[in-house]
């Protein structure tokens, strides 16, 4: 009869410090922030009005009405946004409430929160995939792993747990993250994980009942969060492949079937290539009865920038 398989020992892995691991990302190649001048606001005056070009001015402008009525804008963002050095822009664009809501996968905290801590992210994964040192940071897990615990423990989310958690630690970085100036604002921050899915799901400090706890949470914010979406709001993914257009989905189910409407909003689906699930879940379906959908194809580093530097273009006679 075979051996029933037994589950592996997490409390026997080998960790090492960040100190030792080498990264690809560092604070200061992240983006500065634009200054937006005259010669700029020209430049979005001379672009055709005809397809991708006028899909971005078409994107700019409701975000920048979504604001000046009072509606929602909700950003959803994966990894690669914060590992392309965008946390200045979208610090920025929070500080001049063009966002209501920002939404993340773990991933996302996780390089945000090294970032914070360390001024550098990103590893080699096919390096240490070889060897078995993967994500097996020391500092990153144990702080994050930590916060969430503390966090979930007091009625916190899991956005909002792991930012209290860092802005505790007080980061040398502070300045350039998302979760902690989300947390600094008061800008609602929701983080949606899948267990297993994220480096920090590996070490034993991860508590798996805490974390769902927290998740729970964040799918109700952010189900809070798009009932704000109806008649003029905008929700944008950025970079999320999978997680984010899932839980968005069933978040507006809910938030439907709780009584609201949430029509008529526009949906933007940002990222290198359109994929299936965002192109779907986020853009096509939830539209389809009423709004507007806009998909924007290119690099992020690119991309969000000039996006929100034609979102302030417009806005540039009522600030």
């Amino acid at each position: 009869m075979t051996e029933r398989l037994k589950p592996v020992d997490l409390t026997k892995i080998k960790t090492y410090s960040v100190a030792d691991r080498p990264t690809k990302v560092d604070f200061s190649l992240l983006a500065k922030v634009p200054n937006i001048h005259r010669p700029l606001s020209d430049f979005f005056d001379t672009l055709p009005n005809l397809l991708k070009a006028r899909e971005l001015l078409l994107a700019a402008r409701r975000i920048a009405e979504a604001r000046l009525k009072g509606r929602g804008v909700i950003f959803m963002m994966g990894a690669h946004v914060v590992k392309c050095g965008l946390g200045p822009i979208i610090i920025r664009m929070m500080e001049d409430q063009l966002l209501t809501c920002v939404a993340i996968n773990g991933a996302a905290a996780i390089h945000d929160f090294e970032l914070a801590c360390f001024g550098h992210t990103s590893e080699d994964v096919e390096k240490g995939l070889e060897t078995g040192m993967f994500g097996m940071v020391k500092e990153t897990a144990d702080r994050i792993n930590k916060a969430v615990t503390d966090g979930v423990k007091v009625g916190c989310g899991l956005g909002e747990s792991v930012a209290r958690g860092l802005r505790h630690w007080l980061p040398r970085y502070e300045s350039i993250s998302i979760l902690a100036n989300a947390h600094r604002l008061g800008i609602p921050l929701t983080m949606h994980v899948a267990l297993g899915t994220d480096t920090v799901h590996q070490h034993p400090t991860c508590d798996g009942e805490a974390y769902g706890k927290g998740a729970m949470r964040d799918f109700r914010l952010l189900a809070a969060a798009i009932a704000t979406l109806h008649d003029g709001g905008v929700v944008i993914n950025c970079g999320s492949a999978v997680i984010l257009p899932e839980v968005f989905l069933k978040a507006l189910t809910v938030a439907r079937n709780l009584g609201n409407p949430v029509r008529n909003f526009t949906a933007i689906n940002m990222d290198m290539i359109q994929h299936y699930r965002p192109m779907q879940n986020v853009v096509l379906r939830p539209t389809r009865t009423g709004g507007t959908a806009i998909t924007l194809t290119g690099h992020h580093e690119i991309m969000v920038p000039l996006l929100y530097a034609a979102v302030r273009s417009h806005l540039r006679e009522y600030l």
